[in-house]
């Protein structure tokens, strides 16, 4: 079993995009049994993969452990791909890891979830606290999703401040080039300067998750976005091998 963290400081980066097409390829394409588990309280992952919540326990409670986790995951229309939704409860998920002082409650519940799951995609919220310290705890890998921008530049910074600061030895972290236009000079710049990170390019078929709430190789599975989610997530299976070795 593997955890892998999309993560950013940033918003509006592509992240939750990112995190519902990578946990599609890891169950479509490695055949892994795959649960994305969604810890923003936009609760964007589950619609992305036409999820609707409607629970009747908020997600939190699992953290305190009032409630199993697997109570709260549901299936998806896809093979091996199951979600466990967020809420807005979690916005309080900080406060609660603080109050009852478990630093690696996520990890714990992550390994529960191992027993059922090859690969567990974690839809990371952008923040730097408590939650996101155990987030780095947790994970076997950090994905790091970078649109071209100074900004961006210092929101990489920030990340790898935060992983290497949660826990030593820390987990690889991956960089990504997100929505790059290669027509924008700025773009093929950033593209020219980190000519070795993985890319995936701004494109409507992506924008078309949120409409159709599919995974863009669903839907369109000859596209250049599909066929970037796919290189990017074999990329990531063979980082995950070679960390075993």
């Amino acid at each position: 079993m593997a955890t892998v963290a999309v993560y950013s400081v940033k918003g509006g980066v592509g992240k939750t995009t990112l995190a519902a097409n990578l946990a599609w390829c890891s169950a479509a394409i490695s055949c892994r049994e795959t649960l994305l588990w969604d810890l923003d309280a936009s609760g964007g992952a589950a619609f992305l993969l036409g999820v609707d919540p409607k629970k009747k326990k908020r997600v939190t409670s699992v953290f305190s452990q009032e409630y199993d986790p697997h109570r709260l995951i549901r299936a998806t229309g896809h093979s091996r791909l199951d979600v466990l939704p967020a809420d807005e409860s979690i916005r309080a998920l900080d406060r609660q890891l603080m109050k009852i002082g478990k630093r690696k409650r996520l990890a714990k519940l992550g390994a529960g979830l191992s027993k059922k799951y090859d690969r567990i995609v974690l839809d990371c919220p952008p923040v730097l606290n408590e939650l996101s310290a155990q987030i780095m705890r947790a994970c076997d890998l950090v994905i790091v999703p970078l649109p071209p921008s100074p900004l961006s530049t210092r929101a990489f910074d920030l990340v790898a401040q935060e992983v290497k600061s949660a826990i030593q030895p820390h987990p690889p972290i991956l960089p990504v080039l997100s929505m790059i236009d290669m027509r924008r000079t700025l773009h093929r710049e950033a593209r020219a300067q980190a000519s070795d990170w993985p890319v995936i390019p701004l494109a409507s078929a992506a924008e078309q998750c949120a409409v159709r709430q599919q995974p863009v190789g669903v839907f369109a599975p000859r596209s250049p976005s599909a066929q970037s989610f796919a290189q990017l997530w074999t990329a990531i299976e063979r980082k995950l091998a070679a960390l075993k070795k």
